[in-house]
């Protein structure tokens, strides 16, 4: 996913069972990035996002995600307070495999934790205990661990981003009401014309009930869409293409893997290169699309619609 040169308080081949604090406790946007290896022998492990170390009496557990390799597999969320587990969540979607690596990806939210495992989106797990409780990483089980790092917030946008390379285009009456800035449909013009080395990132959660939702780059003199970016949701089809001329292009939807899920919060950074888009999903890379529109000093428009809360835009 991410460079170990962007790793903080990074740990190497630490022995099982692990206790480690984390300094500065967790917080909103920040990454708790684990690589490792299932035994062959395996039949489960843990990652527990644990409220002290004690174990008389047991500290309580925030976040306890619990792999588990019985039949086909299935992976158990839940959270300990005053030694009594509370109701569990069960994923039945087994992304480790015995005898190979995994890195897992724990994404810190406000209200919730979001879970990938090798880059796809696996679960998400509303906070049951404040985050500011959370201070010590715990592992357990039959796990071999390579690394485990901390990736504070933050991580995609770099020392260089601004919000000021976005201006929202007021509504009718000229006014823009206090919080609506990214009411969805979203319109609004870039500062200065898009350019080769022009970055956008744009931050939002999917709905849960979410189709789909588009991010379009436009020229503001025409009708011209030169880049249609159309995650569909429900069916897992990530749709690209141009409006030129009056009439769409042909649309390019091969992707490794889907990147959205209903309920995630994500942050698109699009690249703009001499000949391609660039698009990266929380850091990951997913496509690239050539350019059709090349006339790029006329891309002034960015829209966001469809099924989504925004969040955040930011352009540099």
């Amino acid at each position: 996913m991410m460079s170990l040169d962007q790793l903080q308080n990074t740990t190497h081949k630490p022995a099982v069972p692990y206790t480690g604090t984390i300094l500065g406790g967790l917080h909103p946007g920040e990454l708790v990035l684990i690589r490792g290896n299932v035994p062959d022998d395996s039949d489960r492990f843990q990652v527990d996002f644990q409220c002290g170390n004690s174990t008389k009496p047991r500290a309580d557990v925030a976040f306890h995600f619990n792999p588990r390799f019985k039949r086909s597999g299935f992976i158990v969320c839940n959270t300990l307070e005053k030694e009594r587990w509370g109701w569990e969540e069960i994923t039945y979607e087994m992304p480790f495999q015995k005898g190979k690596p995994f890195e897992i990806v724990f994404m810190v939210l406000k209200d919730k934790f979001q879970v990938s495992v090798n880059k796809n989106h696996l679960l998400l797990y509303n906070h049951r205990v404040n985050l500011e409780r959370i201070d010590t990483l715990g592992i357990y089980g039959k796990v071999q661990i390579q690394t485990i790092g901390f990736v504070s917030n933050n991580f995609l946008q770099g020392s260089q981003s601004s919000s000021l390379g976005i201006t929202k285009i007021n509504s009718a009456n000229g006014e823009v009401p206090d919080g609506s800035q990214f009411v969805v449909p979203y319109v609004a013009r870039l500062n200065s014309a898009l350019r080769s080395g022009r970055t956008i990132v744009i931050k939002g959660e999917v709905n849960k009930n979410a189709n789909s939702f588009a991010v379009n780059l436009k020229s503001s003199d025409s009708k011209d869409i030169a880049l249609h970016l159309n995650p569909r949701i429900k069916t897992k089809v990530f749709v690209r293409n141009s409006y030129l001329y009056d009439s769409w292009g042909e649309e390019e939807k091969d992707v490794i893997h889907f990147p959205f899920s209903p309920g995630m919060y994500f942050e698109l950074l699009l690249f703009c290169d001499v000949h391609h888009y660039k698009v990266a999903i929380n850091g990951v890379h997913i496509l690239e699309y050539k350019h059709r529109f090349k006339q790029l000093e006329k891309i002034n428009v960015l829209e966001v619609t469809g099924d989504i809360q925004l969040l955040d835009v930011r352009s540099w």
